[in-house]
């Protein structure tokens, strides 16, 4: 069976219709193009030096070299010695097929000003506690620029000098982007300009969104959240300036960290301030936000998004994957901030749910998300997901090990990160920003295991072991991001076929099970279930002592086509799946390990280790992948 997928994967290229995407650029022709899409791994979210709370961290990584850095070159990472040569040395095992890089637009002119000695503002005390305090930069530089939306005199009269360097940074940034892509027949690379909004409200409430562009075609400046009071003003802008007010510019927005939004990520895009929560979605920005905001972020390296048991609104126990035990930024630096535990309207699967409920009213789901999850890294390491050997990203502030002469690379409860995958025509920005248009994408926690998701209503019960699998789930029926045809009359529940296949190199882990994720309408209540649809239980596991794999089973590929048994034809429904892999060592593991932590004899365990032997450690982890769902709405007609 194998062989035969992996033909109506990679090879079968049967004309299909409804395929084709818009050129918008002028390049070289792929010589690998394939109607029925392959997947390309790459990154969407990456900061490097141009972020203020990467250049804090010493972060002095540009985005060439993070370009540089994605497509398999090795990179040079702090701490520096006298000499300022980098001390270690990081590489990926394979490299990305594509990458954005995301620096914070908001502070482009700050930081060069505080980094550039030969521009005045440079020796101005802020900018000197950028350099050399970064935990007093945070607050300050940040802060005043963050909260109170205004600049310091180190960006001279009317902040003229800041402005004049952020056009400076966008410039590089953009130019950074044409020379890392491959315009070649090759198409080996696909870089995108895009930057960070980093929408800020409340006790540290995140609202950021990621802000890709098509092509090269891009606005005179990034419109940043200093400029924009909410997503909705965001977009304004982004009509203006880029697709109204620029021939071929198109841009998309990608929301991320809603976990730590404290409820916030998934109310209307119009709030500015925590005293909008519970503003209502109209039937305007309903329609508007699934064409901004077509895709969200899944995971990346400060915690999952998904869904969570803690609050008790779910019993799927595979939520309990990389939680943060915060809800905010405020929670984690600062004390007197209430730890609350994060509520469903922090998640990725309530918001799916709760699109169903607005559609209902409206006629328009708000919340029509396909999924991707990224790194969020900090050092420049776009794609850098490996649990051993994780050099930490970064993110959120301070390094973990600051000051500390043994211990964790990045805070305790952060990980690896993501990658999204785009399931494509071949390697361009064109077909590519396509298929985040139409969603056909899926998240994976770090490894690069190959995922297949289609809904159609006459998909044989044996398509698996058919070798033109793919196209007729094409052919048949419509992939994952999509909505399913018109119910056929007679026909009964629809038809899922999902195909899985482990990572292929020396790092992938063997597939434990596929579960299918519903969720519905019922009246006016949303519910959900998770159905195991491949695969089950074995005895795999993980040795913690030494992380080689024990016990037996898992799977190279798995493969279903399922049938929901309680399919009602009136009630709205969607369905994503989510492949789980055997369990391995999580990165902390490996630290503490690598440090010979005993917990038997805690007087020895070195002061930065010490959280190896706590109850909130988890030593073991279950990567996993998760699909854009596939919608059912009754009397709805098919997007592709």
């Amino acid at each position: 069976m194998v062989g035969r997928v992996w033909v109506g994967l990679f090879i079968l290229a049967l004309p299909v219709a409804g395929l084709s995407f818009e050129r918008t650029e002028t390049r070289e022709v792929c010589t690998q193009h394939d109607r029925l899409r392959r997947p390309y791994f790459g990154d969407s979210h990456v900061h490097t030096a141009y972020s203020f709370d990467a250049s804090t961290q010493d972060t002095r990584n540009t985005p060439r070299d993070a370009y540089r850095f994605a497509r398999g070159e090795p990179l040079g990472i702090q701490p520096y010695d006298e000499n300022d040569q980098p001390t270690r040395t990081i590489q990926l095992d394979r490299p990305l097929d594509w990458s954005a890089i995301t620096d914070h637009a908001e502070l482009f002119g700050s930081v060069r000003v505080c980094m550039t000695p030969e521009l005045d503002g440079y020796w101005h005390p802020i900018c000197i506690a950028h350099r050399h305090l970064p935990s007093v930069s945070f607050k300050l530089l940040a802060g005043r620029t963050m909260v109170l939306k205004s600049r310091w005199g180190l960006c001279g009269d009317e902040g003229a000098r800041c402005a004049e360097q952020r056009g400076v940074v966008w410039q590089e940034v953009q130019d950074a982007a044409d020379e890392a892509y491959d315009r070649s027949a090759a198409c080996r690379f696909t870089s995108f300009v895009g930057y960070e909004w980093t929408g800020t409200v409340g006790e540290g409430q995140n609202l950021h969104r990621n802000v890709i562009f098509r092509n090269e075609k891009v606005p005179t400046m990034p419109v940043s959240w200093v400029d924009t009071p909410s997503a909705v003003d965001l977009w304004d802008r982004l009509q203006a300036e880029c697709v109204d007010g620029k021939p071929g510019c198109d841009a998309i927005t990608i929301p991320h960290n809603s976990n730590l939004s404290g409820g916030l990520m998934f109310q209307s895009a119009g709030v500015r301030s925590p005293g909008d929560d519970g503003m209502a979605i109209g039937v305007a920005e309903a329609q508007r936000r699934s064409r901004w905001e077509p895709l969200v972020e899944m995971m990346q390296h400060k915690g999952d998004s998904e869904c969570d048991t803690a609050a008790g609104w779910s019993d799927d126990e595979a939520c309990g994957f990389e939680k943060l035990p915060y809800d905010r930024f405020g929670a984690k630096f600062s004390a007197f901030v209430s730890e609350e535990l994060p509520g469903a309207g922090s998640f990725v699967r309530d918001a799916l749910k709760q699109g169903l409920l607005v559609a209902s009213k409206h006629g328009a789901n708000p919340f029509k998300f396909g999924v991707v999850a990224s790194t969020d890294t900090h050092i420049a390491a776009p794609g850098m997901t490996a649990e051993k050997g994780h050099p930490g990203h970064g993110g959120a502030g301070l390094g973990a090990g600051e000051g500390v002469p043994i211990g964790f690379p990045d805070d305790f409860e952060f990980n690896p990160g993501g990658l999204a995958v785009l399931w494509a025509e071949e390697n361009s920005r064109d077909s590519l920003f396509s298929a985040m248009q139409r969603r056909e994408a899926y998240a994976t926690s770090g490894t690069r295991p190959i995922v297949r998701f289609f809904g159609g209503w006459d998909y044989p019960t044996d398509l698996c072991e058919q070798p033109d699998f793919v196209a007729r789930g094409y052919a048949e029926g419509v992939a994952m991001g999509s909505d399913l045809a018109e119910r056929p009359e007679g026909s009964g529940a629809p038809h899922l076929a999902v195909w899985a296949m482990k990572d292929g190199s020396v790092h992938g882990t063997a597939l434990q099970r596929i579960q299918i994720v519903k969720g519905w309408l019922e009246g006016d209540e949303v519910k959900e279930q998770v159905m195991l649809v491949a695969g089950g239980d074995g005895s795999a596991d993980v040795d913690l002592a030494t992380c080689e794999p024990t016990g037996s089973g898992g799977a190279t590929t798995l493969c279903s086509v399922w049938t929901d048994p309680e399919f009602d034809p009136t009630q709205p429904a969607f369905y994503y799946a989510r492949v789980m892999e055997n369990p391995t060592c999580r990165w902390s593991q490996y630290v503490c390990n690598a440090a010979k932590v005993d917990c038997t004899e805690p007087e020895a365990i070195p002061d930065g280790l010490v959280a190896c032997c706590s109850e909130a450690h988890r030593p073991r982890i279950q990567e996993r992948a998760w699909t854009s769902p596939i919608w059912y709405t009754p009397g709805r007609q098919a997007v592709h």
